[in-house]
This record gives structure tokens, sequence and C-alpha cells, in this order.
């Protein structure tokens, strides 16, 4: 994968959890709160759950010294960070996102192809950046469609995040 591939693959990134913020934003607070009984309670549960993950892995890439100590630091971070009853709201998590999708620009402008291939240590074995850059693109993926399930739970009504339907709404129809 290239710098371009990663640029495309992240601003499709944060078109849908826009789109799926705007979404939640038709709930009321308590429907947005409201306990479902899935893997993550609430529609804000799942939410923060993602916003949380893009902060905690762009941290991870970020850093140059991946030790024992930094690890704990930062899972001590982001559960301090992302606990879901200090987003009341929807406005609380889109300003979170807005944070962390700044940081996230930041990081993506500086990225280089040969940066791609930089290996992290990722539980027994290693992974390149390329590869770790996908994984929270799919991790995301795969919780706004739990948020769309929980929204039609709700009985309001879930929008579209599909790739396609961003690169038809981005006018790109070639690579």
């Amino acid at each position: 994968m290239t710098k371009g591939d990663m640029l495309l693959l992240f601003k499709y990134d944060r078109w849908a959890n826009n789109r799926v913020l705007q979404a939640a934003g038709t709930l009321t607070v308590e429907q947005f709160t409201r306990d479902l009984g899935g893997s993550f309670r609430s529609v804000r549960d799942a939410l923060v759950h993602i916003v949380g993950g893009e902060w905690g892995w762009l941290t991870y890439w970020k850093e140059p010294n991946h030790g024992p100590a930094f690890l704990a630091e930062l899972r001590d971070r982001h559960d301090g960070r992302f606990r879901p009853d200090a987003f009341p709201n929807i406005e609380a998590v889109r300003l979170k996102w807005t944070e962390v999708e700044k940081e996230q620009t930041e990081f993506l402008n500086l990225l280089t192809d040969e940066a791609l291939k930089r290996m992290f240590p990722v539980r027994k074995t290693q992974l390149c950046l390329a590869h770790l850059m996908q994984h929270l693109a799919n991790h995301s993926t795969y919780h706004r469609g739990q948020v769309a399930l929980m929204i039609r739970q709700l009985g309001a009504e879930p929008v579209a995040t599909d790739f396609h339907v961003f690169l038809a709404e981005d006018g790109r129809s070639q690579p």
C-alpha cells in the first residue's frame, strides 16, 4: 500500500465516522445511552470504543519505543480518556472525535511510503504500519456496523457507510 492508498482509506474512515455521528445525533440522550445488551451497551459506548481505538493506535504509531512501560501508560491513558460515562451526549463524542481526526490528519500528512513499511511489535509478532492502518480502518468499520444495528433497534434510521457509497460521493470512478 502507498501513502495515497492510506490517504484514501482514512478519508473514507473519517467520512463514515462522521456519517455515523450524524445518524447518532438524531437520537435522544436517553436513546444514545440506553443499554441494549450488546457487546457495547449503548450507541455511545460503541462510538467511544471506536474513537478510543483510533486514538490508541495513532498514539502507538507515533511512539518510537514500544516497551512495557509505554504500553502500560498507553492503556492507563486510554482508560482515563475514553470512559463512556465521560461522554454524556453526542456533542461530547464529536468534540473528542474532532481532536483525534486532527491528529490523524497531521500524522497522515507526514506519512511516507517508506514509513508504511516500518515494523511494530504486536502481541508476539511484528506487523508493518500499512497493515496496522488497514486493521484500524477495518476495526472502525466493524463497530460502525454494530452502531447501525443499535440505531435501527432504537427505531431510528442508520446511514450507509459502504466504501462504494463514499467513492461515488467523492467522485472517484478510477484509482
